[in-house]
Formats: structure tokens, sequence, C-alpha cells
């Protein structure tokens, strides 16, 4: 997700905005620590600070895991999107569903931009026409219509995987649901 963030979010921000990726080895570390770290944030934040936090769904319950977030937020003492504190939006908090890989079913032609072999109608397909609804893991699926065409004989290598489509993405014609919630929060700001 870091790789794909640090070619999206420029994207996706007004020009100058500076961005800061904090990463955690997985989803359990980043509930773990999210609590003190929000709290010490809430210290000492420059007024126009934002903070984002994605975290990927899994076969957790989205709107249990949403509320989890939002929760840690408010406790910590900073407004989100639906509970802004004193009218401001501190925190966004978004659920990518199921995973990362999502987003990039909804944006095949960056796909097909890095990975020119690939079937140019696997979005028509029954299985990915909902980039969010792809059942048995979007990263497993992804894989697998890469390694139809040749590609990743010996398993996805995520992160080059994800460099190499993100820089291709067009964040305005993404079809997966979940990215087009990061994106709307992000221009709503």
């Amino acid at each position: 997700m870091e790789a794909a963030l640090e070619i999206l979010l420029p994207k996706m921000l007004r020009a100058g905005v500076g961005i800061e990726i904090r990463q955690f080895q997985c989803k359990d570390e980043l509930l773990q620590r999210l609590p003190q770290r929000l709290n010490g944030y809430a210290k000492w934040l420059p007024e126009s600070t934002r903070i984002l936090v994605i975290v990927d769904r899994d076969d957790d319950n989205c709107i249990a895991l949403k509320q989890r977030l939002e929760t840690i937020a408010v406790a910590a003492g900073l407004g989100t999107k639906s509970k802004p504190l004193s009218g401001r939006v501190i925190v966004i908090n978004r659920v990518a569903i199921e995973e990362l890989e999502a987003w990039f079913f909804g944006d095949w032609a960056a796909v097909r931009q890095a990975y020119g072999r690939v079937d140019p109608n696997t979005p028509a397909k029954a299985a990915y026409r909902n980039p969010d609804g792809v059942l048995g893991g979007t990263w497993e699926a992804i894989e697998r219509e890469m390694q139809k065409r040749g590609y990743f004989s010996s398993g996805l290598r995520k992160v080059e995987f994800a460099r190499s489509v993100a820089q291709h993405m067009d964040p305005s014609v993404n079809g997966s649901q979940s990215f087009c919630s990061l994106r709307d929060a992000l221009q709503a700001l």
C-alpha cells in the first residue's frame, strides 16, 4: 500500500501538499499502536495537518472496522469526517475493500499500461465487474490474471506491481468504490 500511495496521493492532492507515510507491519500492529500514536499527534499537530488512516478490510466487518478507527481517533481528541470535533476534521479513516488490489481491478487500463499482455476483457468477467466484490482474495485474483499472461510465475511481487500500476492510474476513473471513497474524502478537504 505504501508503494502505491507514494504515487497516488500526489495525484489526488493539490500541488504543494506534503505527505509522510507511516507504515505498519500488519493491520493488527496498526490497530494496536494507533491509539497511542493519535494521542501523541493530538498534542502537537500543526493546524494544517491531516491524518489519513487506511487499512485493508480483509475478512473483517467493514462497518465495525471503520467504527473502531473512528472511536480511536475521537478518543484521542481528533475529529473525523463522520464525527468532527469543534467543526474540524483531522483524521480520515478509510477501509480498502477487500484489499488494496481491488483498486487495481478498478483501473484495469493502468494494469494494461504496466503489463501489456494482460487480458483487456478481465473487467467484463462476472468475477471482476465489481472490483470491491472479488471473492477469494483480490491479490490472489490479480496474481492469477497476471500468471495467465506470463507475469510473476514465481508469485506476485506486490510492491513492484503496486509501483508499476500506480504510476499509470487515473484517480478520476477508478471503478473501486473504496478507492473512490478515499479520493472523494481527500478532495472534500
